[in-house]
């Protein structure tokens, strides 16, 4: 019987007459060329993470209904261009070298800053309400990262009117997706039902408020699309904006001692890169900390109400970067620009592009619609 043939690679012998593998069989990489391939590996994630996108999630309600906690997005900085690492330090860690500062710039990027973006920036004050004082010797790329919708760039003059953001004396409304808090009066002496404004997506602040007839209130956080909603339903009387009244302070609230709240802002002057602007009692609480903070100059008080600047009487001060204005779209429910002031150019980190994956705390736990979803 002649011989079959086996399916099994076989090995050859060479003229040596050593064993050597079929020319079919693969190599197993060595230690070696494994080490190499994560070494690369790291290497590309590295460079993109650093210059051309990074993933970042939402950790806060304060840009609801626009983005939502558990939404992880995908932040281009392509688009104003990349920073360069002005600390060194262990990749994917807060740990790096105290006490070294690296020359940091800015690539050239596609585009500026537009209002209207949604914007990842490191936090730029001093005093974070969530963590407390920061301090100043903290390198800028080190600082909590933050997302924000710019609302105002260089040379506007903005303002909150009745809780109306304004911009260069212009009324900018709500978008569809924005929250603000309203107050929902019914008819009767019956709050609606916690389901109603869970199914609108509103946020329930307190219910069943009588007056002195008895007629009931609720404070809620939703969107216009939600408000007109619950406003055509026959059981409720009335929904309008909840607004702080003029002259009613609000703790924290930028600059110190302004006396403007979150509903009754400004207005003020958004300074930008070869800006001037006139020093004076009314101007300098505003710019004072900027001057001091991003422009790294010492700032002081004369005699005779004069204003110091590296110790000496300026009457104006021309600015050396652009900043920008930021607020969160859940207007009631986030710390932004109201509180802490303009966002440097230097604390860009990005622009938000898109959702890539959404996680949410409850069965099924994604939410597949938010899935590679651009931002509005």
């Amino acid at each position: 019987m002649p011989p079959t043939s086996s399916a099994r690679p076989r090995s050859t012998a060479g003229r040596d007459g050593r064993r050597r593998p079929a020319a079919d069989a693969k190599p197993r990489p060595t230690a070696r060329e494994n080490v190499r391939f994560w070494i690369r590996a790291i290497v590309v994630i590295l460079i993109l993470r650093a210059f051309i996108f990074e993933p970042f999630r939402i950790p806060s309600e304060s840009m609801e209904q626009t983005l939502l906690v558990g939404d992880f997005l995908i932040v281009s900085k392509l688009n104003y261009g990349a920073r360069t690492p002005n600390t060194l330090g262990i990749p994917f860690t807060q740990i790096y070298l105290p006490g070294l500062a690296l020359p940091q710039t800015r690539l050239p990027g596609f585009s500026e800053p537009q209002r209207g973006d949604v914007v990842v920036f490191n936090y730029p004050a001093a005093q974070d309400v969530e963590r407390g004082a920061i301090a100043e010797d903290v390198p800028v790329e080190r600082r909590a990262p933050y997302i924000k919708r710019l609302v105002g760039v260089p040379g506007d003059t903005l303002a909150v009117l009745d809780k109306v953001l304004h911009i260069d004396g212009r009324p900018v409304p709500l978008a569809a997706t924005m929250k603000q808090r309203w107050r929902v009066t019914m008819t009767g002496t019956a709050a609606l039902p916690e389901s109603v404004y869970a199914d609108l997506g509103a946020d329930l602040f307190g219910s069943g408020f009588p007056d002195s007839t008895g007629v009931v209130s609720s404070d809620i956080a939703a969107t216009p699309g939600a408000a007109r909603t619950l406003d055509a339903r026959p059981d409720v009387a009335s929904v309008v904006p909840f607004v702080l009244p003029l002259g009613v302070p609000q703790m924290m609230v930028y600059p110190q001692g302004s006396g403007w709240n979150a509903d009754q802002y400004g207005p003020v002057v958004i300074p930008g890169r070869g800006m001037t602007v006139p020093l004076t009692s009314a101007t300098w609480p505003v710019y004072e900390e900027v001057i001091r903070r991003y422009e790294g100059h010492t700032t002081g008080l004369g005699t005779g109400n004069t204003f110091l600047v590296d110790g000496r009487a300026a009457t104006t001060y021309t600015f050396a970067q652009n900043y920008y204005f930021a607020m969160g779209d859940s207007r009631d429910n986030s710390v932004d620009g109201r509180f802490w002031g303009f966002v440097p150019e230097s604390h860009v980190v990005g622009r938000a592009l898109f959702t890539f994956l959404s996680f949410k705390g409850s069965f099924p736990f994604v939410r597949l619609e938010r899935f590679f979803r651009p931002i509005p």
